[in-house]
Order: structure tokens, then sequence, then C-alpha cells
């Protein structure tokens, strides 16, 4: 009887005791954060999905921060802002006329010079088509929105964990499963989270890339191309794509004709199939554009309208702005800022992901930097850049050599996490709230 009265008090080492609380004090103790961690690695999708869950819940507070105390009520038109007004401003009008009114037909000008003015034509159809099906159940745009983007972070931050942790190469690592898992759910606290709670198509992008980047891994050709046709009505990366596609196909021609192997044996009409999809994906909405508005150029001249202005040729706008805003040391910071990445990237804090991944590190960031003006947006666009994450969860784990994780890693993460929190609070109360004719767009 003794040895059955002791059973009791044994329930909370093994996990049995209610949640509430239970959480929090093992948090305190050394001891307790080796449990959790051991149970968060137990349960990698659970653990993301939670941590994903905790960051949208940070998010709407970071948003009712800035909609309470940063925005000005001439913004929204109403002396009051709300957590709802800020989700609908900027580019989520946008996405708004396309549910109520499709694509202008014939082309918007401006009425003054007779040049080609913004229009819904700038944006990509595939999200705001996914948010109108939604909407047939009687949601509004903005509720239908912000579900289809939630239900999407959620996939998103799952696909994510599932790339960082693979390899075509058989064979887990313990090191390699934890560092997918803290990579995963840091990217679930990157800076411009937030975005993912207004009609936007950050969510369902980085949803296709992360998917496409898996098959590839995995090389399952034919369905990067049933991918990359998707991704091509979504956002202009298939550029990006191609070359991290290039550079697997590349190493894995090699690899496999040091192995005395037939290169891509019984693969290669998968293969050509897949680089036909991402040349399709690359042009398709151009294309679409021109056929409907009858102005071949339709898709460039409307970006133009906003500022791009390709013809000046790849990154000369950034130097040119690095210059002007403060010389040759702003140029400096550019180029060291870029070599950091790099060095990064290729050397031992980014050796643990995959080829594809490391791929992506390098080609996503260098053709952003290619084809889109400096500006804010950037922030955001960067959500895609998943490999971000991956080297910010090495950096803050593991050792000087890179063959080990610290000790006191947990303590380490978590200072990266409420940096990152610190950095959600600023991006949304300095770029989500709007001023008319003072704000710069997120």
């Amino acid at each position: 009887m003794a040895r059955a009265e002791v059973a009791p008090a044994a329930e909370p080492v093994t996990g049995e005791e209610p949640v509430g609380g239970s959480v929090l004090r093992r948090l305190l103790t050394s001891r307790g954060r080796h449990e959790l961690a051991g149970r968060a690695l137990a349960r990698p999708v659970l653990t993301v999905l939670a941590v994903y869950a905790l960051s949208r819940v940070v998010s709407v507070l970071a948003v009712w921060i800035a909609a309470t105390w940063f925005q000005n009520p001439a913004g929204v038109g109403h002396p009051d802002p709300t957590v709802g007004d800020l989700i609908g401003l900027w580019d989520g009008v946008w996405y708004q006329r396309i549910v109520e009114d499709g694509y202008p037909v014939p082309l918007p000008v401006d009425a003054d010079n007779g040049r080609i003015t913004y229009s819904a034509w700038a944006f990509y159809p595939l999200y705001p088509y996914l948010v109108k099906a939604v909407m047939l159940t009687g949601m509004s745009f903005a509720v239908a929105g912000a579900v289809v983007n939630l239900v999407l972070g959620a996939v998103a931050a799952v696909l994510i964990h599932a790339l960082f942790r693979s390899t075509y190469h058989a064979g887990r690592q313990p090191q390699r499963e934890r560092l997918a898992l803290v990579a995963a759910c840091l990217w679930c606290f990157y800076p411009t989270t937030s975005v993912m709670l207004k009609p936007y198509t950050e969510a369902l992008a980085v949803a296709l890339v992360a998917a496409a980047l898996l098959v590839l891994v995995r090389r399952h050709y034919l369905l990067v191309a049933a991918l990359a046709v998707p991704l091509g009505f979504t956002r202009g990366v298939a550029p990006a794509l191609g070359i991290a596609v290039l550079i697997h196909l590349v190493v894995r021609w090699r690899e496999e004709r040091a192995a005395g192997l037939r290169p891509l044996a019984g693969q290669r009409a998968a293969v050509v199939t897949m680089l036909a999809a991402l040349g399709v994906s690359g042009i398709a909405w151009p294309v679409v554009a021109g056929l409907a508005t009858g102005v071949p150029t339709a898709f460039f001249d409307v970006q133009a309208a906003w500022g791009q202005k390709p013809a000046d040729g790849p990154f000369v706008l950034w130097f040119e702005w690095a210059w002007q805003s403060k010389g040759a040391l702003g140029v400096l910071v550019l180029v060291a800022l870029a070599g950091t990445y790099v060095a990064l990237v290729l050397g031992r804090h980014g050796r643990w992901m995959s080829v594809e991944m490391r791929a992506w590190a390098l080609a996503y960031p260098l053709y952003l930097f290619a084809v889109v003006r400096p500006i804010t947006s950037m922030w955001r666009f960067l959500l895609l850049d998943m490999p971000l994450a991956a080297l910010l969860a090495s950096v803050a784990m593991r050792t000087a050599n890179g063959q080990q994780v610290v000790p006191h890693w947990k303590r380490r993460v978590g200072v990266v996490v409420l940096v990152l929190v610190g950095g959600i609070l600023w991006w949304t109360c300095s770029l989500l709230t709007y001023t008319p004719w003072g704000s710069f767009p997120p």
C-alpha cells in the first residue's frame, strides 16, 4: 500500500499533471527546460504548429498595439483605428478589387499624361481567387483572406520544418533534428510575420516554394513541375527557383558520374518537363496580362508605374541608393552585409542544410536585389528566404567549430526569440501603419 501511495506524487515527472502552470514551472529550471525540449523533439510537427499559433497571437497583439498607439486616424478615416483597419490597409485594397471587380480592361491610364498607371495587373491572381472561393461560404473579404492565410501559414511552417530536416542521403542526426525544429520555429517569428494576417500572398508563396524545394530534394521532378505552375500565378520567383533546380541537377549529375552511374537515369523526361514548367511559370502571368489587355508589355508597364526600372540594369538601383544615402560608406556596408550573408550560407552555419536550400538561399536574394528597387517591402519579401532562419538557428545554437550544440543553447535561442518579437513590434508599428503621403509600404 505504501508503494501505491507514492504513485500520485510521481505523476508530475511523467507529464500527466495538467498543462497549466506545469510548463511555466519547468521553464524556470534547467531540468524542466531539458524535459520540454525532449518532448518538443519527440512531437516536432505539433511543436511547430504550437509555436506558429503563438506567433499568430504575438502578431495580433502587435497589430493591436500599432492600431491603438501608432496609427494616425487620418490614415483610416475615423478617430479610433482598429486591428481590422490595419489588416485591410495597403495592398489588401488591390486584392479586394480583384475579388470584387476582376482585372480592368483596357489598362487604366493617367488622365493628365496618358501613361499607363497603377492597376490590379501588378498583382498575381491565384491568392485573390482562392479568397474569392472561400467567400462563397458567406465570409467577408477580410475574414476569408485572414482564414486562408492562417491555414496556409500553418502549412508553410510544417513544410519548412520538413525541408530543414530533409536530405536525399539517408540518415538522421540528432543535431540536425534539433536545428531543423528550432529553425522552423524561428521562421514563425520573422519580424514581418504580421503580414500573414493581412490579405497578402506571402503565406501562399512560402508554402508553394517550400513544397517545391522539398520535392526537389526528394527528386520528384514531376511534382516540382506541378507546383511551378501555380507558383507562376502567385509570385514572380520562378527564375530564382530555376537557379536552385539547375544547381541541384548539376550536383546530382556530378555525384552520379563520380559513382560510375548513368546520370539522371530514368528521369530525364521528368527533368525536361520540370524545366519547361519553370520556364512557363516565369512568363505565365505577364503573357496572360498582355493577351487580356492587348498590350504585350502590360504587366511590366504597370510595374513601372510603381517605380520598377528593370531597364536600368540589375543591382544598379541598390548601389545608387546606398551611394546617395551614405556615400562610399553606404556602398561598403551594402557589400559587407551581402558578403557576410554569402559567407554564412557557404560556411559552417549553412553546411547542415541541403544543397537545394543553400542554392535557394543564394538565388532568391540575388534575384530580389537584381530586379527589385530598394523599397521597405523587401522586409516582407525576405519571408520567402527561409534559410535565414536556419542560419540564425545555427549561429545561436552551435559551437565555434559548428560540430556541436552548445549546452546553453536554449537560453541563447530564447534571447533570439525576444529580439525577433521586438522586430515584429517595430515592423508592425512603423511600417504596417499608414499616414496619407507620409508612410512607407510594408
